[in-house]
């Protein structure tokens, strides 16, 4: 049973990290979900011993909640810094889900094409000032995944350590 439950861990924690860059998938939370697991029904000890506590599950969860919310503020902080609107991030959005259609480059494209088109079309702004609306709605987003990323895949090492 205890390997059962550390391989829906570390399934759990692989998704977290696909989640992370496939948006509506809440990466960090299902990697969390993965120590969870371990921690009611796994082993939870690592190679020394050490068992899985309490705190650094509870740890891991303020990380995941502050995670997810940075998501959420990073990319339109960026789009504004950068002179875009709120039409720039929905653009970005949208580009985004069309882009699934080729990913990883796909949706890259996408974030950008789709940043600079709401800009453009519905925000009424001039080029140039639409491409950097474009340019700061994708860093925006790179940003988000990147943290998304470095969690997801920090609570896959715990995960990884105290399943074995």
């Amino acid at each position: 049973m205890s390997t059962f439950i550390a391989i829906v861990a570390i399934i759990l924690g692989i998704v977290g990290i696909i989640g992370s860059i496939v948006p509506g998938l809440p990466g960090p939370p299902i990697s969390w979900v993965g120590l969870l697991i371990l921690y009611f029904w796994g082993s939870g000890t690592n190679g020394e011993g050490a068992v899985l506590g309490g705190s650094l599950l509870l740890l891991w969860l303020v990380i995941t909640v502050i995670v997810t919310v940075i998501d959420y503020i990073v990319p339109a902080w960026f789009t504004k810094v950068t002179g875009g609107s709120k039409y720039g991030g929905w653009g970005a959005i949208i580009g985004l889900f069309v882009g699934l259609i080729v990913p990883p480059v796909g949706m890259i494209v996408g974030s950008l094409l789709g940043a600079f088109a709401a800009e453009l079309l519905f925000a009424k702004k001039d080029t140039w000032t639409s491409v950097k609306s474009a340019f700061g709605a994708f860093l925006g987003f790179l940003s988000g995944t990147g943290i998304k990323l470095i969690a997801s895949g920090l609570m896959l090492y715990y995960i990884i350590v105290f399943a074995f």
